[in-house]
């Protein structure tokens, strides 16, 4: 048996959950399917995968070997496309990941309308509220909204967001006024894990800066702790408390931000594509179709929230 054929077949099954899916994906029947599975395994000498009746799950060596079969055939795929130059067209699976408030608002229609334009091209969104191994886990493009650390993949600058402090109208009627974040403290609060469940963090007061100056950290005891934005947005918009959250979650009105002269700097949004990738088609076509769609989806956000960014920077020069 062919060791490359068996590696896609083995990929397959990760990406599809289960060795059925792997020969339907395929076209091969589930016989075939198990016979390069136990192959891998005699070559390698290891179990790759833990099977049931229903699912598969990595064995420990499975895990390093489904690394490096990524990485092989990717490898393979590239080399493909730079012999055959000019003359390949975007095709096959493009894989791509976002955070899921953005992907579902902003990324899936863009995903939509790129499938129109480019009918040989399939698409897998993986909507996550973590950072995926691009490598790793066979993603093509990841849409990144936080600072970047070194590394070799290619960042292509989007936007930025602001995190900001944000009650409905209902819940400020109601409660005393929020003047600075200090005050937060006497407050429900709404939290989420991506922003601090006990504690948020603003800069240090009146602009100061320099060796010694430290962020004000805010304490307080969360009324409602949730792991799903849409539903602390939800739940935030219907007056339980307080909300930190990106900028593009007020642009439909239901929030207003507060605390805005304390907001900590934006964060930046970028498309991460992996070294090499931009030279696949079905990669360098869906940049080129985004890219633009993307910065003006997060510049209308950001005029959106205008307003209370103008007010912050005139009481920041005030000061």
């Amino acid at each position: 048996m062919d060791r490359i054929d068996a590696m896609k077949v083995f990929v397959a099954a990760l990406a599809e959950g289960s060795l059925a899916g792997a020969g339907r994906k395929l076209g091969k029947s589930p016989a075939a399917v198990s016979r390069a599975i136990a192959f891998l395994e005699a070559h390698v000498g290891a179990e790759l995968l833990h099977r049931t009746t229903r699912s598969i799950r990595l064995s420990d060596a499975g895990e390093r070997y489904a690394v490096a079969c990524r990485r092989i055939l990717t490898d393979l795929e590239e080399a493909d496309i730079a012999a055959a130059g000019e003359r390949s067209a975007p095709r096959g699976r493009l894989t791509v990941t976002a955070a899921v408030a953005v992907g579902e608002a902003l990324l899936r229609p863009i995903l939509d309308a790129f499938m129109n334009a480019h009918p040989t091209v399939s698409v897998r969104l993986h909507l996550l509220d973590r950072p995926a191994n691009l490598i790793d886990e066979g993603i093509d493009v990841a849409l990144r909204i936080a600072h970047l650390a070194d590394s070799t993949l290619v960042a292509l600058p989007v936007g930025e967001v602001r995190r900001v402090t944000t009650a409905s109208p209902r819940y400020l009627a109601k409660h005393p006024r929020i003047a600075v974040p200090a005050d937060l403290a006497e407050h429900q609060v709404v939290a989420m894990t991506h922003f601090g469940i006990d504690s948020w963090s603003f800069p240090p007061a009146d602009g100061a800066s320099g060796p010694g100056t430290l962020p004000r950290t805010v304490q307080f005891a969360p009324r409602f702790v949730v792991n799903s934005l849409r539903a602390a947005v939800a739940s935030a918009a219907e007056g339980r408390g307080v909300l930190r959250s990106f900028s593009y979650h007020v642009a439909d009105g239901r929030l207003r931000i507060i605390l805005a002269q304390d907001e900590p700097p934006p964060l930046p949004v970028h498309l991460v594509v992996p070294h090499g990738r931009l030279s696949v088609p079905k990669v360098r076509a869906f940049v080129d179709f985004a890219l633009p769609k993307l910065r003006a989806g997060f510049a209308d956000w950001c005029k959106a929230c205008e307003p209370k960014a103008e007010a912050r920077r005139a009481k920041r020069r005030a000061g």
